[in-house]
């Protein structure tokens, strides 16, 4: 019963809500056109009405709601967002079903305008970071295609590819672009002002301006003891070493660093306390070498071995290093270093006695290293160059193997320099040896040799063995794939005991890529017929053999 009543109350609110007061008159809130921004959204108007109406368009964009109604309501128009610059619009009919009285709203939106526009248009950047962190990225807003523009004197930072997706019109999208940066090693802040400029000819309305601030370098006073202790500390941060020094103790007692005093032959004043040699190892750098190298200004000395996955990178040398014309002896080893145009930079270093870039990934001798361009040099390392352990160089898919596999030839410049010491061993090199024969270039002994030199048996001139190598103590080249024949000033040559032949270079390693088997054909069974033409030299017991 309580439910009946219920029920019979709610119907009687209900029909006097149905009612409508008979003396409104047919209209609309508003009169003006509504002008909507091509961001699109909601209008609401208010339809007076006694009776039933419907409201309805023409156009997709718009959609009414409700799309009929009986008495006074709020409709809701809800407006798409633009899909192009220019602008649009439309109307909307709302119509009287009993009087047949028509009203119209004008809706006109407007087309996007063509912008770039940045996020945040300041970027404020350090000078100095490790490579895999020199790089931020700006927020771009835009509807419209464009080019990132460096200026040309800013080569310090880049930019990296990016792609602007237009597949939903001209309605405005973000885009991320990527920049990369260089250290800076002036003591000087530096600016960049990068355009992004609209491809196809079109105009904006709004383009801004990147402005990328990059901090000035901590000054290193140069010629000091300071500054270099500065350099090493900058050194050992880039190139992040396993090992760091105690920067709270003096320089002398850093593991690896060898300070001038007077005790040293070549000793200055200027150069008392400062670094005479420093030694980098266990570290892992993906760039260039640090420019902070370039303070080290009193160095005779640098030892850089042991880079992180050496056989894995392709890394350049870089300038700052090369301008040390003062070193004797430097050592790049086992770092990644490939051939490339800044490599022709350690001409610079005319005054190396001692070059050792062993363990790196040569695909053929760097053409700098030339007697010409280190008259002083006596010893030259370039062993173990191999990116890839092969066997068979005839049967691999494999390239970019290192190990100068692209030398057509044995280098013979390197065997004609006459350094104390050439190592090539654990190479790729292929082919025979040069015989010189035909190169009148290349002398022979001679009568007077052999005076100057009373250990030089009558051999070597009766045979016009070539004088190749006269000063060298150690050669090696064995764990390469040479083939053919041992050359006779090879098997005759003086220092040939000392080279320790049958393990430094007789001794070879699998085929080459013609298939052949790497050996020589006319390897001596022992050095017998050696120790009989150097009388004065003693042949080595068995057990010596076996110490060596």
């Amino acid at each position: 019963m309580k439910k009946s009543i219920y029920i019979l109350a709610a119907l009687a609110v209900g029909f006097v809500g149905c009612q409508q007061d008979p003396n409104i008159e047919f209209g609309l809130s508003v009169n003006e056109p509504l002008n909507v921004e091509a961001v699109g959204g909601i209008e609401r108007v208010r339809v007076s009405s006694a009776d039933k109406w419907t409201a309805s368009t023409d156009e997709p964009w718009l959609t009414i709601s409700p799309a009929n109604g009986n008495g006074s309501t709020e409709l809701s128009i809800i407006i798409d967002s633009a899909l192009t610059a220019d602008s649009r619009n439309c109307k909307i009919y709302i119509e009287n079903l009993v009087s047949g009285k028509t009203e119209e709203i004008v809706v006109n939106q407007k087309g996007f305008d063509y912008i770039i526009a940045l996020e945040d248009a300041t970027q404020n950047i350090a000078n100095y970071d490790v490579l895999d962190k020199r790089k931020f990225s700006v927020n771009v807003t835009t509807n419209v295609d464009f080019d990132v523009k460096i200026p040309e004197g800013a080569t310090w930072l880049g930019s990296k590819s990016f792609n602007v997706e237009l597949n939903r019109g001209v309605r405005p999208r973000e885009v991320k672009v990527e920049f990369e940066w260089d250290i800076n090693t002036k003591p000087n802040e530096r600016i960049a002002q990068v355009e992004f400029l609209p491809k196809g000819g079109i105009t904006t309305s709004r383009q801004d301006v990147l402005k990328v601030v990059q901090q000035a370098a901590d000054p290193i006073e140069e010629n000091t003891r300071a500054g270099d202790s500065v350099a090493l500390i900058g050194i050992q941060r880039a190139m992040r070493t396993l090992s760091m020094w105690d920067t709270s103790a003096p320089m002398d007692r850093w593991g690896g660093v060898t300070l001038w005093n007077e005790r040293h032959e070549g000793y200055k004043e200027e150069y008392k306390g400062r670094v005479k040699r420093v030694g980098f190892t266990m570290y892992n750098i993906n760039e260039k070498l640090p420019y902070e190298f370039k303070y080290l200004t009193a160095a005779e000395e640098i030892y850089i071995f042991g880079n992180t996955n050496t056989f894995l990178k392709d890394l350049e040398i870089g300038e700052e290093i090369t301008s040390l014309t003062q070193l004797k002896r430097l050592t790049i080893g086992a770092h990644g270093l490939v051939v490339s145009k800044d490599l022709d930079n350690l001409k610079n270093l005319s005054n190396l006695e001692y070059l050792d870039l062993c363990a790196n990934n040569f695909s053929t001798v760097p053409d700098v290293l030339t007697k010409e361009n280190f008259p002083k040099l006596r010893a030259l390392i370039l062993n173990a160059n191999q990116r890839s352990t092969i066997y068979d160089l005839s049967n691999t898919q494999k390239t970019n193997l290192g190990g100068f596999i692209e030398e057509k030839e044995f280098p013979k410049d390197l065997i004609l320099w006459g350094l104390d010491t050439l190592v090539l061993s654990v190479n790729y090199l292929q082919g025979e040896l040069p015989d010189f024969l035909d190169d009148e270039s290349v002398p022979v002994y001679t009568e007077e040799d052999r005076i100057k030199g009373d250990t030089l048996p009558e051999f070597l001139v009766q045979n016009k063995i070539k004088k190749v190598m006269p000063h060298t103590k150690r050669f090696s080249i064995n764990f390469n794939r040479l083939t053919g024949k041992l050359p006779d000033w090879l098997l005759y040559h003086p220092s040939l005991d000392l080279w320790i032949p049958y393990s430094l270079v007789f001794q070879q390693e699998g085929y080459d890529q013609q298939g052949n088997m790497a050996k020589f054909d006319n390897e001596p069974a022992n050095l017998d017929y050696y120790y009989k033409l150097y009388p004065s030299k003693k042949q080595p017991t068995a057990e010596e053999e076996v110490e060596e």
